[in-house]
């Protein structure tokens, strides 16, 4: 680890913190976009089964009314 560091320490400043970074997304850029891209669509998945599941509530609570209360002792 030591051997790394010293390495480093002898870089210019543009190397390390402009041209490393660079080849790290230029080598890892596929796998990072393929990782954001699946996490994105989870989180909208999600989001869109709650806006359903919640607009599905709402329906039936509206459609059903206040006969509903008789009916929500029997679950």
């Amino acid at each position: 680890m030591d051997g790394i560091r010293e390495t480093f320490a002898g870089m210019p400043w543009w190397v390390k913190w402009v041209a490393i970074p660079l080849l790290v997304l230029f080598v890892f850029g596929g796998v990072i976009t393929s990782i954001l891209g699946a996490l994105i669509s989870f989180v909208f998945k999600l989001l869109l089964f709650v806006a359903l599941v919640g607009g599905l509530v709402f329906i039936v609570k509206k459609f059903t009314g206040s006969g509903s209360k008789s009916s929500s002792r029997d679950w």
